[in-house]
């Protein structure tokens, strides 16, 4: 059977036109080849997010989006189409994510820890995160603190290139050279100081050396009066201390008394100091002692007569 022309083209355009609603169908979102579970989520808004966006758990495309249904309390139903061989807990968190920072979305399922799994066109719990953009304003904020910074740094570099700045340097580092000179002579010069005095120095050692086993000794000798000392202590808190200190006492309070009586003019002592009368009495009898001693010394025969034959006396 010979089929003509006309034919031909009627099979080719209709198989053209099965493939091209197909392959719409597929770009749509709808896999016309495979079976899917639908499951759904209300957004308060779906900014950036359309049909055919793949939804992910932890990076790994498990579906896409289906269908787009504006509800006319403005919120947006979204319909999910996932491989029937991925199972959905119950309480599994649908969350809008951004992907880039043009504002691209995609859906992420936060799975649940429920044992309960979703049923097919179950609807799940909707969650938007914030942008990529906004999460990235702190770090944009550091990025232009940096620049301000840097511009700082290339101020200063500036100025370091200036020419009146370079030769500072140049003198600077002239400087420090001679600086470093200097100190390279005065190092030598201090080597052979101490090349010609070695001996001296070796001297010096052994006498520290000496000085400190001397210290050595002097510490073993303060070690035993130290403990002499402790004895001495220990003696002295055992004697009975506070009886003579009692009996101290006591004499001092004594001799107060007797010094308060010679003050009030009681007794020979007190009379004596305090009596001018007698005081006087006694330097009259004083003066006339003096008298009779002189008188006895110029007149000795008055008051002393003897004879070496037996005289008479006078």
């Amino acid at each position: 059977m010979k089929i003509s022309n006309e034919t031909k083209i009627g099979i080719l355009t209709t198989i053209g036109v099965a493939v091209l609603i197909l392959g719409y169908s597929y770009l749509s979102g709808n896999d016309v080849f495979s079976r899917s579970n639908k499951y759904y989520a209300v957004y308060n808004s779906v900014d950036g997010l359309s049909v055919s966006k793949p939804v992910l758990v932890n990076g790994f495309q498990i579906g896409q989006v289906s269908k787009m249904v504006l509800r006319p309390d403005g919120k947006t139903v979204v319909e999910f189409k996932i491989d029937p061989q991925y199972n959905v807990p119950s309480n599994t968190h649908a969350q809008l994510i951004s992907t880039d920072l043009l504002g691209g979305k995609a859906i992420k399922f936060e799975y649940g820890d429920s044992k309960q799994m979703a049923p097919d066109k179950d609807t799940l719990a909707a969650d938007i995160q914030g942008s990529l953009a906004e999460s990235l304003q702190p770090i944009q904020m550091k990025a232009e603190n940096l620049i301000s910074k840097l511009d700082s740094s290339l101020a200063s570099i500036n100025k370091i290139l200036n020419p009146n700045f370079q030769k500072n340097v140049d003198r600077s580092f002239t400087s420090i050279a001679n600086s470093l000179q200097t100190l390279e002579g005065t190092t030598k010069k201090i080597d052979a100081l101490v090349g010609t005095q070695s001996d001296h120095i070796n001297g010096i050692m052994v006498n520290a050396e000496a000085v400190s086993n001397n210290l050595k000794t002097s510490t073993s000798h303060l070690d035993a009066i130290s403990t002499n000392f402790e004895s001495f202590s220990n003696q002295l808190a055992s004697s009975n201390i506070k009886q003579t200190l009692g009996s101290a006492n006591q004499a001092l309070a004594d001799l107060q008394t007797t010094i308060g009586k010679i003050n009030n003019g009681q007794g020979s002592l007190g009379l004596l100091i305090n009596d001018n009368n007698m005081y006087k009495n006694l330097n009259d009898a004083t003066a006339n002692l003096n008298n009779l001693f002189i008188d006895i010394k110029a007149h000795p025969k008055r008051y002393v007569s003897f004879s070496v034959f037996g005289g008479k006396k006078d």
